[in-house]
């Protein structure tokens, strides 16, 4: 940084985020490039309507944040543009804010599930069970999309036939679906032995099991696959990906 350059604030938007990766990333990457008049803090909020004196209390200083659950997608009504991606996903987990103060939504989850996702696949991938409905799961299903995997959402309460309960998964659905991937937080730490209830009996060495989930680095979700044969992958990739691509938005 030249001396004498203003402050830049950066943060992340979310509730009860006090275990966050992205504090811990830029503040050790600000470090690393010699930012010092770079700073990234929690903007821990209860709710999402309290943006409104982050911004205003924060106002010439702060650059850009990162957005988390469960903010996604209530966050868009205080952006004054959405990117066209970002606006086709539903989901936006990037803000960039201009010098005059205008927020541009962006999603930049799906870059990095999407590259993170790719190394792995083999010829028989050729259709995935998204459980959660949450705004990353809609990164996930735009990524598969992009890749030309078949898709269906898993949750709790059936809204329409594109998706499947819990309790509609047979061996049927858990052999023809070599995909499996986790974007609830169930498992998440410290309640690590919690996980998605499917049949883990019906996994074998042709599935993939990827969880967006990086800490623990081995949910009990992936565990019990790893146990079946199953190839399996944490969300700690997709984060630093998607964490590079939202620093080259606030950049440019």
């Amino acid at each position: 940084m030249v001396k004498g350059e203003k402050n830049k604030l950066f943060g992340l938007l979310g509730r009860n985020i006090s275990y966050s990766f992205s504090r811990e990333y830029f503040t050790e990457k600000f470090k690393e490039l010699k930012l010092e008049n770079h700073k990234y803090i929690n903007f821990d909020l209860q709710q999402i309507e309290d943006l409104s004196e982050i911004l205003k209390e924060n106002k010439n200083v702060l650059c850009g944040l990162n957005v988390t659950i469960p903010y996604k997608e209530e966050v868009f009504p205080f952006l004054d543009t959405i990117d066209k991606k970002a606006k086709k996903i539903g989901a936006v987990n990037s803000i960039k804010i201009s010098k005059k103060g205008k927020l541009k939504g962006y999603n930049t989850d799906y870059y990095g599930f999407k590259n993170s996702l790719k190394p792995l696949l083999k010829k028989h991938h050729t259709k995935a069970l998204i459980l959660g409905t949450g705004g990353a799961s809609k990164a996930v299903a735009h990524a598969l999309k992009k890749l030309d995997i078949k898709y269906k959402f898993v949750t709790r309460t059936k809204r329409n036939e594109e998706m499947f309960t819990y309790s509609e998964l047979t061996s049927k659905e858990i052999t023809e679906y070599t995909i499996i991937i986790n974007c609830t937080p169930l498992g998440t730490h410290p309640n690590i032995e919690n996980r998605p209830d499917i049949p883990y009996q019906y996994i074998n060495e042709k599935h993939l099991l990827y969880d967006l989930i990086y800490n623990p680095a081995k949910t009990t979700f992936l565990s019990l696959g790893k146990k079946q044969g199953a190839t399996t992958k944490n969300g700690l990739e997709m984060l630093e990906l998607q964490a590079e691509k939202s620093w080259k938005i606030w950049n440019k």
